[in-house]
């Protein structure tokens, strides 16, 4: 039994020493593995370091780039390119106009190009520039644009002393004078406002962008003006607009372009002043006296395109009615009288009074209102006759003396001197005979 034990014992030992053996060598592979994975990383992660320096962008002074906007402040704009730290654009460089806050130029997400302006890593400070490849563009576009003559839209950004400005990548200036076809006094409400330019005028080496509206506005005008031209014609009645007055006459847009109503065409009645008759703003209708394409002029009335005096006043007169009217006009042989608004009568001379008138100034004085007797109203003949006298008693005639009236000094008979002696002083004749002269003297002959 004890030599049986015995073997047990020294196999299980054995065994342990066995176990214990294979224990420490598994423990050695192990640690030996652990030992090359834990260099296996540090390798992996020393080459992703060197991959990540090696993707930075390489920058200098000059080179263009595209970056992303990611944040804003008042005075400048942060952008991600791709380097080891973001770069800044200053406001001034974000812009060719002065702005007053970088969101005026740029939002976060938005992607631009942009030059660099100066860099220095060790202080990480990278200053970018925006308006310097705005600009470059621009100018080879803003001169094509003028070689064409093309046509674009601006934004009003600023009202300046003589104009506005607009950023067209570069400063453009909008004369105040090359804003409208019609003067403008205030600009203050241009601001924000969407134009329609050409480029009037580019220098680039004095940086210098002249826009015109008024020269698209022009051509616009003059094409529609030749068309409305082309589609009236003479003795046509249109509605239209009064656009302006002036002491000769109001203009009248019918159709995006002007015509003009003379002083005289305005109405039937005298007028002194367009404004006595209409307003600016106001709708009227018009007819068309004359067209003429080559000097660019249409001639409208609003009288013509009214009831005459003469139609209106047809049946509100007959021969004998006493009338009240005023004196419009003083001729030498009467006064013209109007009765109605454009019917104007004649009072002859003789017509003026029961007395003798030699002129008319002595009865009426123009712009006097008077009374009058229609003598004759002839409508179809535009004529009417008129009489003031008739409206008037006539004066009561002096009697007739029956004594003879003493004949004047200038009709009286030469004086004869007393003392004559071949004058007879008798009232029976104060002739004499030949014998009666000569008779002494001829008997002296016998």
């Amino acid at each position: 039994m004890s030599e049986e034990t015995n073997v047990q014992e020294t196999a299980a030992a054995e065994n342990i020493e066995s176990q214990e053996t294979a224990t420490a060598e598994n423990n050695e592979i192990e640690q030996s593995a652990g030992a090359e994975t834990t260099g296996n990383v540090e390798a992996a992660e020393q080459v992703e370091s060197q991959d990540a320096l090696d993707n930075f962008v390489s920058l200098k002074k000059g080179d263009s780039v595209k970056g992303t906007i990611v944040k804003i402040e008042d005075n400048q704009a942060y952008v991600s390119l791709g380097y080891k730290y973001d770069g800044v654009i200053p406001l001034r460089e974000l812009s060719s106009i002065q702005i007053e806050s970088a969101a005026d130029a740029v939002e976060v997400g938005q992607e631009v190009e942009l030059k660099v302006v100066s860099i220095d890593d060790d202080k990480e400070k990278l200053v970018l520039s925006k308006k310097l490849v705005d600009g470059e563009k621009a100018w080879d576009e803003l001169q094509n644009r003028f070689d064409q003559g093309e046509v674009f839209e601006v934004t009003v950004a600023d009202v300046v002393k003589g104009g506005l400005v607009a950023d067209v990548g570069v400063r453009g200036f909008i004369p105040a004078s090359m804003v409208e076809r019609h003067f403008v006094e205030d600009f203050s409400d241009y601001k924000g406002r969407t134009l329609r330019v050409k480029v009037k005028e580019i220098d680039r080496e004095n940086n210098k962008v002249i826009l015109s509206q008024k020269e698209v506005l022009d051509a616009e005008f003059e094409q529609n003006k030749l068309a409305v031209m082309n589609s009236i014609q003479v003795g046509q009645e249109i509605e239209g607009t009064v656009q302006r007055l002036t002491p000769f006459g109001a203009f009248v847009d019918i159709g995006g372009i002007d015509g003009l109503v003379h002083v005289s065409e305005l109405s039937w009645q005298h007028v002194a002043h367009p404004k006595d008759i209409v307003s600016e703003g106001q709708s009227v209708s018009v007819k068309v006296l004359k067209v003429d394409p080559a000097a660019g002029k249409i001639s409208l009335s609003m009288k013509a395109a009214q009831p005459g005096p003469w139609e209106s006043a047809n049946g509100q007169f007959k021969t004998g009615d006493i009338v009240t009217g005023t004196v419009r006009r003083i001729v030498s042989f009467g006064a013209f009288v109007e009765i109605a608004p454009g019917v104007e009568g004649l009072v002859h001379i003789s017509q003026l009074a029961h007395r003798h008138v030699a002129t008319p100034n002595e009865v009426v004085t123009e712009g006097q209102e008077v009374q009058a007797k229609v003598l004759d109203f002839n409508p179809s003949e535009k004529r009417v006759s008129l009489s003031i006298k008739e409206t008037e008693e006539a004066p009561e005639q002096p009697e007739k003396s029956s004594r003879p009236e003493r004949s004047s000094s200038s009709q009286r008979s030469p004086k004869v001197e007393l003392n004559n002696p071949n004058v007879s002083l008798s009232n029976e004749g104060m002739s004499f005979t030949l014998a009666e002269r000569f008779g002494d003297k001829l008997s002296k002959l016998k």
